[in-house]
């Protein structure tokens, strides 16, 4: 275990993944945010899930790819503002995300799911120049309904390498529909230009607090709220439902 003494967050070593000491950050003494919450992002290898996580928490691409081998996570600091049915303005929230990035290959698939009942939320990508990757997002869809905290997580689908246009091979309406067959939220995003990516963690938030704030009778679900990026950045926690 070590500390982290510019934010005053106590680090826990992962080891197993089922243990739930192993993948949390948990406050410190002063409890410098509110929620700590876990997002996770899957799909197939190569669809661009580290590029997209790099593009939210840093503003940068990396050109080169690198597969991921099991898990890896970002963090970043923000602080979320509430807003009601009626405009009025909420509470603000001091969020601190856990950001994880899983494997698409298949011989990680025990160790990646693992972690599925224990995130809040989950990015689902593919890519717009691979047709499988988008035939794939059935069996996602599959695995989470099994392995994740509930039958119907909160998930939005992204269409990921959006500016690669003449490679395209998946059209909008396509995965717009297969979006709607399962009631989630679609983007068409680019981890290269970051076209539609804070949009997609601002969605996913969105989702991921009404369901929190319903669930703990704070307040009455909101209608989407407005997120403000703290300067503080860098990387989940599970909710039932």
């Amino acid at each position: 275990m070590g500390v982290d003494g510019a934010k005053g967050i106590v680090r826990t070593e992962m080891a197993d993944p089922r243990d739930e000491s192993c993948t949390a950050l948990q406050p410190a003494a002063d409890g410098d945010y509110d929620f700590l919450l876990k997002l996770l992002a899957l799909g197939d290898s190569g669809v661009g899930k580290t590029s997209f996580l790099h593009q939210y928490t840093d503003g940068t691409f990396r050109t080169k790819f690198i597969a991921t081998v099991g898990i890896d996570f970002k963090e970043k600091r923000l602080v979320y503002q509430a807003k009601g049915s009626e405009g009025v303005t909420g509470r603000s929230y001091r969020i601190h995300l856990q950001l994880w990035d899983t494997a698409g290959q298949e011989r990680f698939r025990s160790l990646t799911t693992a972690f599925f009942r224990d995130a809040m939320g989950f990015l689902l990508l593919f890519d717009l120049t691979n047709r499988q990757s988008f035939l794939n997002v059935r069996s996602w869809m599959d695995q989470l309904s099994t392995h994740a905290y509930c039958e119907r997580p909160d998930v939005v689908l992204c269409g990921n390498k959006a500016d690669l246009e003449n490679a395209r091979v998946v059209s909008a309406r396509q995965a717009r529909e297969l979006a709607l067959s399962f009631g989630i939220p679609y983007l068409e995003t680019s981890a290269a230009s970051g076209a539609n990516v804070t949009a997609a963690m601002q969605i996913l938030l969105d989702l991921v607090m009404q369901r929190m704030e319903a669930s703990l009778g704070v307040v009455p679900p909101p209608s989407p709220p407005a997120l403000k990026d703290s300067h503080d950045a860098s990387t989940s926690r599970s909710c039932s439902c």
